[in-house]
């Protein structure tokens, strides 16, 4: 793992409770582990990475965004999602390749929800011109998969009702 990597997860564990990671357990199901540190935790541990790591690039930031989503660990993944949020003006069209994987692979709505409200959106929001269009249309493709989630999260991203998984787009 990356030096911010190994930051992150470290700072995680250290963090975590047995109570919070049996009441996040039972909440979760067996999808994923979990240390049981706090949603503010995770948040405080990003905001001093980044404080720690302060050069880190647009490429950096998605890297260790996978880098913490690789393990199938909550809180990890979390950190990711808070990651991407952090940064998501910094984000451009082809991210949404990463963050589709992030989704289909997410094991909890509470990871995907955010996915798709508070970095899809905003990133979609301020996408232009071809980019924007290129966007628009990896949405569309979303939509209309047979993964529920990825349906639910393109529903999330533009505000519109999910689609049934045999429904096409009128």
């Amino acid at each position: 793992m990356s030096e911010a990597g190994d930051f992150v997860d470290y700072t995680l564990q250290r963090e975590s409770s047995w109570e919070k990671a049996d009441q996040a357990s039972a909440r979760l199901g067996d999808a994923l582990k979990v240390y049981g540190a706090s949603v503010g935790a995770v948040r405080g541990t990003i905001r001093d990475a980044l404080k720690k790591y302060k050069k880190l690039s647009h490429d950096d930031i998605t890297a260790l965004s996978s880098e913490l989503w690789d393990e199938p660990v909550y809180e990890r993944r979390l950190a990711a999602v808070v990651l991407l949020q952090t940064k998501v003006g910094i984000l451009v069209n082809t991210d949404l390749t990463r963050i589709e994987g992030f989704i289909r692979s997410a094991g909890t709505r509470e990871l995907v929800e955010p996915l798709a409200k508070d970095v899809v959106r905003p990133l979609l929001a301020r996408l232009e011109g071809t980019a924007g269009e290129r966007a628009d249309r990896v949405l569309e493709r979303w939509a209309t998969d047979p993964d529920a989630e990825l349906r639910r999260a393109a529903a999330l991203a533009t505000g519109t009702p999910p689609l049934d998984k045999h429904q096409r787009p009128a």
